[in-house]
């Protein structure tokens, strides 16, 4: 168990809609979620957040703004920080870890299977969106 944040997850907001993957692996295989990972040796949690994107969805982030911190997994495996931000570029490229992806309304997110407790995870994001 760790104080610090070991991985990271990114809101990706345009529209008003989020950007939602499905896991082609486990953990949290065939579940609905927030794109990101863990941290890697000598990373800040806000470059894991960058390169996790990059990586997972094939986009650029910028300005990623903290919404959260979540511990996660048996005894708190994972302390996951949560992100937001509107500011992104590229086109959007799944990479094998990807099932899926859809542009998702929160409001929708009853239709899916997803993590656990998504909804507030994104609720959450949306306020600090709002804030400015």
């Amino acid at each position: 168990m760790t104080d610090l944040p070991n991985a990271a997850s990114v809101a990706i907001v345009r529209e008003g809609k989020v950007l939602l993957i499905k896991r082609a692996y486990a953990p949290y295989q065939n579940l609905w979620t927030l794109p990101g990972g863990r941290l890697e040796p000598g990373e800040t949690i806000e470059q894991c957040a960058i390169r996790e994107i990059s990586e997972e969805v094939g986009l650029t982030i910028r300005n990623p703004r903290l919404v959260m911190e979540q511990e996660l997994g048996r005894e708190g495996t994972y302390r996951l920080a949560v992100f937001v931000t509107r500011d992104f570029s590229g086109q959007l490229r799944a990479s094998d870890e990807v099932a899926d992806h859809k542009w998702m309304d929160p409001t929708a997110l009853i239709a899916l299977r997803t993590t656990s407790r998504l909804d507030d995870v994104l609720a959450r994001a949306f306020a600090v969106l709002a804030q400015n």
